[in-house]
């Protein structure tokens, strides 16, 4: 069986769009460097207004990858 040894490490998201898509935006880009990514969970969310509109939605994730090998 494999070992569950995880590295965990937090990035921000942003989207114009949504919640949903601040979270995929950051995960699509954490892929772009990390390696084994296995799971994330939502730590904060916010956003940003300006005349009275939502400009912005941001997500804190926690992001969790498995370490590489010897």
């Amino acid at each position: 069986m494999d070992e569950h040894i995880y590295r965990v490490i937090q990035i921000v998201g942003s989207s114009e769009k949504s919640i949903d898509d601040a979270i995929h935006m950051a995960i699509t880009r954490a892929s772009k460097t990390l390696r084994e990514l296995r799971w994330f969970e939502v730590v904060e969310t916010r956003g940003h207004i300006q005349n009275n509109k939502i400009q912005h939605f941001q997500v804190t994730l926690k992001v969790g990858f498995t370490l590489d090998g010897d």
